[in-house]
Order: structure tokens, then sequence, then C-alpha cells
């Protein structure tokens, strides 16, 4: 179990944190909405003809500002040809065209014999309206970015607080658990199988050929909660027809411990044991009985019943009849009327710390269970009514 949080102050934290993030997840959905209504305004065709036409003069004044002021003939020519080209800009613009007056003006600015860069610096005051309305795409974009940040950290929090919510509560039950019940009449028969079964395994992994553990092992894919991990084909392929796999598997691993022609006593093609066995040597050695056991605490109920009916058909392939009685009595464990108060009991004594007992007797717990849920409430409200961009 993940661990609650250990104060009251955490839970207040958590609030705060939460307070201010619903306060600049409205203030960017503000500040968004205000940002698309200035385009709106002037019409989003509009505001893009006025961005291009702004992002021409500019190129001009840019490019010839260095080169048309000053007294010598070389400047004098550049003035001519700029002054040609800005006129011919402007005169190319509709006259419906937003802040149209502000590209006539500085027009205006650029008509006498000589250019300074006062000049330049006028016509650009006399451009800022017309680059203000051309400014309002870039504004709206990145106001647009700046929400879709902040909702993205919404979303995180509002699964941080989820998770602190299935935290706290389950701690809240767990300590609700009655720590007295007699859990031995789940854990004694539980116990028993899996030291039975592993038992079993073992023997049966260090004594049956290596192609009969392995076709075990990959008939159980037929069993989605007897979880073993599936052979590698190439490993597989090989014990099933080299002569070498009707060893068992600990003295395949011998062989392969071994040099090649020490090899050639025993198998009929020692580079390809070497090949196919060593380089699976992990795979192998971690080949155990843990997929067949129940382990302690005890699942819930619905999945012990699943498991022991799966355990019963994939033991009995290689145990002893008593291994599968064993088996079978884990489906009586399941139905047993107790089963919830006993399993809540075992869970509570592996999960609980005498620390987090005694939280949840402070009711430390259920404040802080309450104060998540109303910030996790809030935070999901807030998403709902701002939705992703």
């Amino acid at each position: 179990m993940a661990n609650a949080p250990d104060s009251n102050a955490a839970s207040a934290a958590d609030v705060a944190d939460v307070d201010a993030l619903l306060d600049r997840l409205r203030d960017a959905a503000a500040a968004l909405d205000d940002a698309r209504q200035a385009v709106a305004d002037v019409g989003e065709a509009q505001v893009e003809a006025v961005a291009d036409a702004h992002r021409r003069a500019m190129a001009l004044l840019n490019r010839y500002e260095d080169r048309a002021t000053g007294s010598g003939s070389d400047e004098f020519r550049a003035y001519l040809e700029f002054q040609e080209e800005f006129a011919s800009l402007v005169d190319g613009f509709d006259e419906d065209l937003p802040a149209h007056d502000a590209f006539e003006a500085a027009n205006e600015t650029f008509q006498k014999r000589r250019l300074t860069e006062s000049d330049f610096a006028t016509a650009r005051e006399q451009l800022a309206p017309a680059g203000e309305i051309a400014g309002r795409l870039d504004h709206r974009e990145s106001a647009r970015e700046t929400y879709r940040e902040v909702r993205r950290e919404a979303e995180r929090r509002r699964e941080t607080l989820a998770d602190r919510v299935e935290d706290l509560a389950r701690l809240e039950r767990l300590a609700e658990a009655d720590l007295d019940a007699p859990v031995e009449r789940l854990r004694d028969p539980v116990e028993a199988y899996d030291a039975a079964v592993r038992e079993a395994f073992e023997r049966f992994r260090g004594e049956a050929a290596a192609r009969e553990v392995l076709a075990f092992v990959d008939a159980t894919r037929a069993y989605p909660l007897v979880d073993f991990e599936t052979p590698p084909d190439d490993l597989r392929e090989y014990v099933r027809s080299a002569s070498a796999g009707a060893k068992p598997i600990p003295k395949l691993l011998e062989y392969a411990d071994q040099t090649r022609s020490k090899l050639e006593h025993y198998v009929d093609d020692p580079a390809e044991l070497k090949t196919r066995v060593a380089v699976h040597r992990t795979y192998l050695d971690r080949l155990g009985p843990e997929p067949l056991t129940v382990g302690w605490p005890v699942p819930p109920a619905d999945h012990l019943r699943y498991l022991s009916g799966e355990l019963v058909s994939v033991v009995a392939r290689f145990a002893d009849d008593s291994v599968v009685a064993r088996a079978r009595r884990l489906r009586a464990l399941a139905d047993r009327e107790d089963f919830e108060r006993l399993r809540n009991a075992a869970v509570a004594r592996a999960d609980l710390s005498e620390a987090e007992r005694r939280r949840v007797a402070s009711g430390r717990v259920a404040d802080d269970l309450a104060a998540a849920r109303e910030a996790l409430d809030r935070l999901s409200a807030a998403l709902d009514e701002h939705g992703p961009e």
C-alpha cells in the first residue's frame, strides 16, 4: 500500500496548492477568452491581413533604415528606392484595412527629400496601432499555450489527489478491521498449499526433462492467473528437438558452464547448447514456483475462486493428488462467510504500522480524507468547466 500522508499539515498544503492552481486556471481561461475576443472584435481575416501588412512594412523599414539615411549619393538612391517601395506597398492596401491610417501616416512621414533615423523612429510609432492589432494573433496563441500548460498541471494534480483519496480511504478501511480475528483460519491452509506446491515444483524442475518443464510452462498460458513468463522461442525449440532436452534443467545449466571439449562427451552439439542455454541462464534460474502460489495476505474472494480453479488444473500436470487437494480446498476458503472479515484483518496486520493505527484513532486520517475529497471535487469541477483547448 502506498504510504498515506504523515500530517494534517500535508493535507492543508495540498488544499492550498489546489486553491492557487484553481486561481491560475481561472485566470488563464479568462486571459484566453479575452485574447480570443480581441481577435474576434476585429475579425480573424482582418487581423491576419493587418499582420501581413505590418510585417511587410516593418521589413522595408529594417532593410532600408541604414542605407536610406544620410546625405551621400548612395544613400539618396536607396532613399528613392525605399520611398517608392513603401508608397507602392501602402497604395496596395485595401482602404478598409484596420489601422489603414497608420500606414498612411507612416507613408506621409517619408515624403521628404532626405530621411533621418528619427523619421524611421517616427514611422515605427505611427505603425504601432497596426502592430497592436497584428500582435493579437501571437497574444492569443501565447494565452492558449499558457492555458494548456495550467490545465495539464491541473490534470496531473487531480490524478495525485485521486491517488491520495484512494490511499486514505484504504487506510481508514483497514483501520476498521478486527485485528483480533483468527486469521490463521485462512493463513494455515494457504501456507500449507504454498509450501506443498513449492516443494512439488522444485522437484519437477529438478528431475523432469527440460522439454517437459518448458512444455508445462508454455501450457500455462491458457491460465491467465498463473503468470509464468513465457519460455523464449529459441530455448523452447532447442529443448524440444535436441537430445539434451531430455536432461533436467539443472543439468543443462551445469553443462552450459563446462568447456566445449568436455561437453563433447555429453551432447551432440556443444556450441549450440552453450548458445541456446547459456544465453537464457537468467530465465532458467528464475523459473520457480511463485506463479503457482497464493501468497499472504490472501487475495480477494473472487480472485481466489478463479485462481483456485486454475491452480487445480495446472498443478495436476506435475504434482501428486495431495497437492491438488490442497489447491482445491482454496475454493472453500473463498466461500467462507467470515472470509472478508478475516482477510481484512490479515491485510490490516500486514499493511498498517502502529503509527498509522494511531493516526486513524486520532481522527487525522478522516480529516485528511475529507479535505482531499473536497479539493478533488473542486478541481474536477473546474476542469469540467474549463475544457481542453
